[in-house]
């Protein structure tokens, strides 16, 4: 009898043991929870697509403006890993402790200019014809990034002030929340366009849908694009965050409008 009672309670440790195993197993695959800049939306989504294929890891993707991500991340949101659109939010959150270390620039972002099919706006690198446009009354609405949480607004507002156009143009502003709403503006809404991410406008949505002419990035301070792994990050996040720096996901990012440092 006490055998048997032994027996039993050999098997049911070793069950017990295969079930902690089989969850620990579990744990350190489930997908990892990553924000990112709304820039990023279709070349990142490229890059997480190859990191499954090359590695059998899968990463989820939310995407909205640095900002925005920035407070979530503050107020506790569960991400473990920060793809923004500059260099100012992670280091915010490096600088509170969120982060385990202050991250890398991953990309340099690039702005264009864009103007919907049957819309009066010429574009050109110069802003010239925005500038036409706006002197003969022709411009309605004009779509840029929010500047208070958006990197790409910033750019946008920079490029404006440059060019003599942002106190004339600020009446026909319409402020996107991300630049991939402000992309969204530029194509809707009687909009004559817009400054909107290089990367959007080459992705497949827009390809279609105007034209654009790259703005100089002289025009505008770098959008130098920093990610950071924060402290909830796992293993597979760790491992996305090494993946995006190697040579796959840099020959992806080029591809899709951004420069990328050496």
């Amino acid at each position: 009898m006490g055998s048997s009672v032994t027996t039993l309670r050999w098997r049911w440790l070793a069950v017990i043991a295969l079930l902690v195993s089989f969850s620990s197993a579990v744990g350190a695959q489930r997908p990892a929870t990553i924000a990112a800049a709304a820039n990023l939306n279709f070349a990142l989504m490229e890059v997480a697509d190859r990191f499954t294929r090359d590695t059998g890891q899968r990463v989820e993707l939310v995407f909205g403006a640095s900002g925005t991500l920035t407070r979530q991340i503050q107020d506790g949101a569960p991400f473990e890993m920060f793809l923004a659109a500059d260099e100012e939010f992670p280091n915010q959150l490096s600088a509170a402790g969120l982060t385990l270390d202050p991250g890398v620039v991953y990309a340099v972002g690039q702005l264009v200019i864009f103007a919907p099919r049957g819309s009066p706006l010429v574009v050109d690198a110069r802003l010239d014809g925005l500038t036409r446009l706006l002197r003969a009354g022709g411009v309605s609405r004009f779509a840029i990034a929010n500047p208070e949480v958006a990197p790409y607004g910033r750019a946008a507002e920079a490029v404006l002030r440059k060019r003599g156009l942002w106190e004339s143009l600020r009446p026909h502003l319409v402020l996107g929340d991300s630049i991939a709403q402000a992309a969204q503006f530029a194509t809707t809404g009687n909009a004559v366009g817009g400054l909107i991410a290089y990367s959007l406008a080459l992705s497949p949505d827009f390809a279609q849908r105007g034209t654009y002419a790259l703005v100089p990035a002289a025009d505008h301070p770098p959008i130098r694009q920093r990610m950071v792994l924060l402290k909830r990050s796992g293993p597979v996040a760790e491992r996305f965050y090494r993946y995006v720096q190697g040579t796959e996901a840099r020959a992806i990012l080029r591809r899709q409008g951004f420069a990328v440092p050496e």
